[in-house]
């Protein structure tokens, strides 16, 4: 797909975000598709959409016009995910005060561009404000659960049907032992596993009490094919939620890949229709296949080929019902750099 963009901005604000206490200057480009794109490819494949994850505000990304011409281009982007913004030390940075500033704009963003939004995320091990990792006083099962709680439900409520859906927990489980509980997130330190079933019961308290159409998700790596990890995805967390009569609507396969070491078409597909079987939905919601610099032609191709069976696991099955990339490289000028996202994964394994 080729596009033209106005490397102008057609319109300027100011605006001051919760991530960046200075204003910054929202460029606006309008990118013109000369033919389909992803989006597209993946509505006529029977998904709801091909999307990417955006670091916007408070990053380069909001005054690349280039970038933004890409990101408007809903020929190939019908979804978006905030990669940062609205995680909970930007979200609720002391204890009962919310800011939802950053979050607000990345709605309205990417609303202008016509694009569903999966809200990212509620509950994770990282990205806290230092009240929760560092409490003046310690935090015991009761108060730090009510804390959980108070920030799911607000959370959920303020943004509301603007979210397809939320990752209500992101990464519960460890890489080693596979499958075990991530002891490392404070939640489970303090809580126990209790924390993953409560989680998801609040955020569906704040679901029905608003009446709201939001799914609720888990969202994980190196749960893309069968293995260990996989298995207590599928039977300690989506199963224990179903037990429980907890709501859990899909599962994301982050999909952090390595060139050459990715998953095959039928292995994903396999473990997709795994999870499916349980009445769950499934997206691939962080792609990304990482290579070694500078490439060589074998490693592109290796990548090409690596992307295509991932789309094409999806695709495969009815139920996985679209596909993230983990932002994408707005192609700028050398003068504005770009951005490294706050969520990264340096340990991922298939």
């Amino acid at each position: 797909m080729t596009t033209s963009v106005s490397s102008s901005p057609s319109a300027t604000s100011a605006t001051t975000t919760s991530t960046n206490t200075n204003p910054t200057v929202t460029y606006k480009a309008t990118a013109t598709a000369t033919n389909t794109g992803l989006n597209d490819a993946a509505k006529a494949a029977g998904k709801l959409w091909f999307g990417t994850a955006a670091d916007i505000p408070g990053t380069g990304e909001a005054q690349d016009p280039y970038y933004l011409a890409e990101f408007d281009n809903v020929h190939d982007f019908g979804e978006a995910t905030p990669a940062n913004i609205m995680k909970w030390m930007f979200v609720e940075p002391q204890q009962n005060v919310t800011n939802f500033t950053g979050g607000d704009e990345f709605l309205s963003v990417a609303k202008a561009a016509g694009k569903q939004v999966r809200c990212h995320n509620l509950v994770w091990k990282s990205e806290l404000p230092n009240y929760i990792t560092n409490p003046t006083t310690p935090w015991t099962n009761a108060t730090l659960l009510a804390a959980m709680k108070n920030h799911i439900y607000q959370t959920v409520t303020h943004f509301g049907d603007n979210c397809y859906s939320w990752d209500v927990v992101n990464e519960a489980l460890a890489d080693n032992p596979a499958g075990a509980w991530d002891n490392s997130s404070i939640f489970y330190q303090v809580i126990g596993p209790e924390y993953f079933y409560q989680a998801f019961a609040e955020a569906e308290r704040a679901v029905k009490d608003n009446n709201l159409s939001v799914k609720l998700y888990y969202n994980d790596y190196n749960i893309e094919t069968a293995g260990a990890k996989a298995t207590a995805a599928h039977d300690v967390l989506v199963g224990g939620l179903q037990a429980r009569g907890i709501q859990i609507d899909g599962v994301g396969f982050e999909s952090h890949f390595i060139v050459g070491e990715s998953p095959s078409k039928a292995a994903l597909q396999s473990n997709i229709q795994a999870f499916v079987d349980l009445g769950v939905e499934v997206v691939l919601t962080e792609l990304d296949i990482r290579t070694t610099v500078p490439p060589t032609a074998a490693l592109e191709a290796q990548q090409k080929l690596d992307y295509y069976n991932a789309v094409a696991g999806c695709v495969a099955v009815e139920k996985c019902v679209g596909i993230v990339v983990w932002d994408f490289d707005g192609m700028s000028p050398p003068s504005i750099n770009p951005t490294t996202d706050l969520e990264t994964h340096t340990n991922v394994t298939d």
